[in-house]
């Protein structure tokens, strides 16, 4: 292999496989001499790879962790495992999968050639995942396209359904992606309204980028005058979330280890301590509906009693209630049913 650049990339992506190549081999591999191969590792190290040679009678090398992450050669197979897998991640607000990864998918996206893309496209819709089923599900391409928009820093038009189902077009700079754990959200700059807005990402459609480059405006600050202070794109959606939802102020005590619930809640609930006695407490707050609290709290699977708020221990009544009536035989169902007919259901909106 006469082409030294083209060597040199074929030589790196051997050696990011995680094993020691003899010299020997990698210079059959190549068709050059074992001197050509040193004199080529030699490059590398120039160019900031950190390859280890290994000493003796046959000699070694391999590619180390260096200060910096260098560039990844990937053959076809592994570029499509890779996209296939980020986007089934991305695309269902898996937790801990956030916007890094999605960044990398639209990086990895944007150079992928046409028939790797479509090989991706092939695989992806041929897939049916086996989600939680209480996230929503968002097409990936949104993803990458908010992604790419917000990190170039151009500005994107696209289609709005707001919660009540009113449909709008929306013109904004991007600022972040924000991943919950259950939904992903834009924060971003609206045109139209003059000010900062979040969006929920499986409410967005038809997104496209303008071409339209903008310069970043810092977020909004909390408080006034010595009190104020800047806020990251994760604290300004917390805020805005607080804002728009009632809050539950949530004191709940576990029969169980702290270790054992917290594995089990989502984290943005936080961690319960240990109340020195087998147990644990959870006191924290949340803007989450009172029905998805409780099946939360009843999924940790262990004894509980919820201290606060008041409208959840009603609303865990109510549910139990109809647990236990569900479990009856149907004419026993109906008399327990009739019994409960006047007693008002708790509102999942109060806060």
């Amino acid at each position: 292999m006469s082409d030294t650049p083209a060597r040199l990339l074929k030589l790196l992506s051997l050696l990011q496989t995680p094993r020691e190549w003899p010299g020997g081999e990698l210079a059959e591999r190549l068709d050059v001499s074992p001197r050509t191969i040193r004199r080529d590792v030699d490059r590398l190290r120039d160019l900031g790879y950190p390859v280890e040679a290994s000493r003796g009678s046959v000699g070694g090398y391999r590619l180390v962790a260096g200060a910096a992450m260098p560039p990844l050669l990937l053959d076809d197979e592994e570029a499509v495992a890779i996209a296939v897998g980020l986007r089934a991640g991305a695309g269902h607000a898996i937790e801990g999968v956030d916007e890094a990864s999605v960044r990398a998918l639209a990086k990895l996206e944007q150079v992928l050639p046409s028939r790797l893309r479509h090989r991706v496209s092939v695989l992806q819709n041929a897939t049916v995942p086996l989600t939680r089923g209480d996230g929503a599900t968002i097409d990936p391409r949104t993803l990458t396209t908010l992604a790419s928009a917000a990190t170039g820093r151009e500005r994107l038009r696209f289609a709005y359904r707001s919660g009540d189902g009113t449909r709008t077009k929306r013109q904004v700079e991007p600022y972040r992606l924000v991943s919950t754990g259950q939904r992903w959200y834009l924060v971003a700059y609206d045109l139209g309204r003059e000010d900062w807005r979040t969006f929920r990402v499986d409410r967005v459609g038809e997104p496209y980028a303008t071409g339209a480059r903008f310069a970043p405006r810092p977020l909004p600050v909390e408080g006034t005058g010595s009190d104020a202070r800047s806020e990251d794109a994760a604290k300004f959606l917390a805020r805005s979330m607080r804002r728009m939802k009632p809050e539950l102020c949530l004191d709940v005590w576990f029969g169980a280890p702290a270790e054992f619930v917290a594995a089990r809640l989502p984290a943005h609930l936080g961690a319960p301590e240990p109340d020195g006695e087998g147990g644990c407490r959870l006191r924290t707050s949340c803007t989450d509906s009172l029905e998805w609290v409780a099946l939360r709290l009843a999924l940790v699977d262990c004894e509980f009693s919820v201290q606060r708020p008041p409208q959840l221990v009603e609303y865990l009544e109510s549910l139990g209630a109809r647990l236990t009536r569900a479990a009856l035989p149907s004419s026993r169902r109906r008399d327990s049913a009739d019994k409960d007919k006047d007693r008002p259901p708790a509102d999942p909106e109060q806060g």
